[in-house]
């Protein structure tokens, strides 16, 4: 068995482990299982990354575990790629939700279902690590739809509570809606190229004669897929309710799998979106709206959990930006920092919520700064980081997706500069919002919830600490240039280098604003909040509504497909054609076995009158007939 298939099979026996033993064995065992082994698979990655330097900068691992089947002369493999994309991209899934891992053996201890919350943990991971290794189209598909099967287990995880139940199964069929163009886009692709295999397909597109295919038609179709899997307008509306399950469930899918999957299909698809001016369009325009919409709707949220889902939704939209305008590396650079950060912050909130008894409305926090000071510290810390403060990580990366939203030669405008820059203001405002309102304003918690607010154990504070270390030391690492020799950067106006320098100090003073503002208005409560919301009550009903979205939904789709399902299938196709057929042909049968029944009298005289009338028409019939 090859390494690569090494990794990826790891967490599926931790699954079959724990679902299948687990209950019994208990929860030391549940625990060893559920972390040693994700924490096997991050050790297993480290060695492949390392014999991945080795062999040199345009090199790539390869590892077939079998043949799936044999097509027209084609064989499907069931084959692991590692190259210095997938390479980052498994480190992060690997790391990262081993320390989601880690952190959960204390946030779930006392759950009753333990075994059942380890085994779905483990079998997310393996989804994932199945998306990103895989060699093919289809394997990665295989892992695009494990992991929504997996999303939906782990977001409707209490499933007693139907609002839980409901939160993950729209989820699930929020993504079934992006997968279909995902479908689409592989059939497309296969029909033309006779291959899945991605890495094939780059190849094709960057050959000197382009495939009999248009590279718009088909990014498109694969985007739609990313736009699901990634939460961006209109099929964003899956991921705020996704925060119905467990808190590290939250961390594990905002932060280091589920939804940087459609980043991560779009950059390791470069060559077909190279050879996609118009698909490349859609993207910018997609992911500007979304990180602007998603933005605006995080600056008035109260509960500690929402701000940070579309806090998510948003730095999704500055990720898709950078891939729409070719800087495919630097879409992968802060998805990197972003997974240290968003972590962080999602398990910090965690921490918040352990610490309050499960409470998670802001506007019932307060003066949490000195009671669980680790929590506060690492949050802190993660707050500044999203924020774009240098030198934190998140400075680094956000910062180049600012420049190459304004100066890229594929798609960069001062329109996108402002519109990016003015939401990395927002972010920077409702971020020092939630920390402010959380930690520093006065306490707003009653006697009893303030008597018994203490800090998180150890298997909890330890992981912020380590994601607090790596939000602020992450940036030093330059992923788009470890990735050059795949994703080669993109290529700025040479005519607006000079405003380089202008634009990084812009940023910074952006994000002193939007701290300078949060601090103003919280600094003493929420007094001076509320006065805004009944100033401007339009507008705040409109951003805690959410833009009405999902209202729009149900009065667009939901309830026509309910009143056509009960009225037209149901009552008609169901009740009438259906059950109106079968229930007549048997009342047919039914009167017609009534009106026989009448000559089974038992009278034996009656029966021999038959019998002879019977024979005389035998008689008379042959008679006429000889």
């Amino acid at each position: 068995m090859n390494l690569l298939t090494l990794i990826v099979l790891l967490p599926l026996a931790g699954f079959l482990l724990n679902g299948l033993v687990g209950p019994r064995a208990g929860k030391t065992f549940v625990s060893f299982v559920g972390c040693g082994l994700p924490v096997l698979a991050f050790l297993a990655t480290v060695r492949c990354f390392l014999e991945l330097q080795g062999a040199g900068e345009g090199a790539a691992l390869l590892g077939t575990t079998y043949t799936w089947a044999s097509v027209g002369g084609s064989n499907f493999d069931i084959a692991f790629y590692f190259d210095r994309l997938s390479a980052v991209m498994t480190l992060i899934v690997t790391g990262v939700g081993s320390l989601i891992h880690v952190y959960s053996t204390g946030y779930m201890k006392d759950d009753a279902s333990y075994a059942r919350y380890f085994a779905y943990l483990n079998l997310f991971l393996f989804f994932m690590l199945l998306l990103v290794l895989g060699r093919s189209l289809l394997v990665t598909f295989v892992g695009w739809e494990g992991v929504g099967l997996a999303s939906y287990l782990l977001i409707g995880f209490w499933f007693e509570d139907p609002v839980k139940a409901a939160a993950g199964k729209k989820a699930f069929i929020t993504n079934r809606i992006g997968d279909a163009g995902f479908l689409l886009g592989m059939f497309l692709l296969y029909h033309t190229l006779g291959t899945l295999d991605m890495d094939r397909v780059n190849d094709a597109f960057n050959a000197p004669v382009m495939p009999a295919v248009s590279a718009s038609l088909v990014g498109v179709l694969l985007f739609i897929g990313a736009m699901g899997k990634s939460a961006q307008i209109p099929l964003h509306v899956w991921l705020p309710d996704a925060m119905a399950g467990p808190t590290p469930v939250s961390a594990l899918i905002h932060a280091a799998t589920m939804v940087t999957a459609g980043v991560y299909l779009v950059a390791r698809l470069n060559g077909v979106y190279a050879h996609a001016p118009e698909a490349s369009q859609l993207i910018v325009v997609i992911g500007a709206a979304t990180a602007f919409f998603a933005a605006t709707v995080a600056i008035v949220q109260t509960d500690i959990k929402k701000v940070l889902a579309y806090s998510t939704l948003s730095q999704l939209g500055f990720m898709f930006v950078a891939l729409g305008v070719g800087a495919y590396g630097v879409a992968v650079f802060h998805l990197y920092t972003h997974a240290f950060f968003k972590a962080c912050l999602f398990l910090g909130a965690g921490s918040v919520i352990h610490a309050m008894s499960g409470e998670q409305d802001i506007r019932r926090m307060g003066g949490l700064a000195r009671k669980i000071p680790v929590t506060f510290v690492t949050f802190a810390v993660a707050t500044a980081a999203i924020a774009g403060i240098p030198p934190l990580a998140g400075f680094f990366s956000k910062d180049e997706i600012l420049w190459f939203s304004f100066a890229s030669e594929t798609g960069g405008s001062t329109l996108l500069w402002l519109t990016m820059s003015f939401t990395a203001l927002m972010t920077s405002f409702y971020m020092f919002r939630l920390l402010w309102v959380t930690f520093l304003t006065p306490s707003r918690m009653t006697h009893e919830a303030e008597h018994h607010v203490h800090e998180s154990p150890l298997s909890m504070t330890g992981v912020l600490v380590v994601l607090a270390v790596l939000s602020a030391v992450g940036g030093f690492i330059s992923i788009p240039h470890f990735l050059e020799p795949l994703l080669p950067l993109a290529r700025a106006h040479e005519s607006l280098e000079h405003y380089e320098t202008t634009l990084i100090v812009l940023s910074v003073v952006l994000a002193a604003i939007g701290l300078a503002a949060a601090i103003f208005i919280y600094r003493n409560g929420l007094a001076r909040a509320d006065a805004l919301a009944a100033r401007f009550p339009r507008l705040h009903r409109l951003l805690s509504g959410k833009y009405f979205v999902d209202e729009l939904y149900d009065a667009v789709l939901n309830r026509p497909l309910n009143w056509i399902s009960d009225r037209v299938f149901l009552r008609l196709g169901d009740g009438l054609l259906i059950d109106g057929t079968l229930n007549g042909l048997a009342a047919i049968a039914q009167r017609t076995a009534g009106r026989l029944s009448r000559v089974e009298t038992g009278n034996l005289q009656f029966y021999v009158v038959l019998a002879v009338l019977g024979i005389v028409a035998c008689l008379g019939w042959m008679l006429n007939n000889g």
